[in-house]
């Protein structure tokens, strides 16, 4: 795991992602989809890039249901974005680096 990447889970979610003081990308995933792994280097990629502006962390859904049922996850990967302890900006499936920064960048 990248050295910025956070780790979620339902357990820390309140005090990691809702009382965070800066923005939040959670990438809700679990280990068998394809399509989480493809997305994993972005993500880190973005984490070290966004490095003191805005933490980025994977909550693995199989692991953390509540956290996936509170914000009505159907499928993975869905990245939510939070601000304030809102959800401010939900992307659905694979995306392109540069489309997740143009979203963080909205939110810093």
């Amino acid at each position: 795991m990248a050295e910025n990447l956070a780790e979620f889970s339902d357990d820390t979610f309140q005090s990691d992602v809702l009382e965070s003081s800066e923005p939040v990308l959670v990438d809700f995933w679990a280990p068998w989809c394809g399509p989480c792994k493809m997305l994993t280097p972005t993500i880190e990629a973005l984490a070290d890039q966004y490095a003191g502006k805005v933490k980025i962390g994977k909550l693995n859904t199989d692991e953390n249901r509540q956290a996936a049922i509170n914000y009505q996850i159907n499928s993975i990967p869905t990245l939510i974005v939070f601000k304030d302890g809102e959800p401010v900006d939900r992307l659905l499936g694979l995306q392109q680096q540069e489309r997740i920064a143009e979203v963080l960048d909205r939110h810093l």
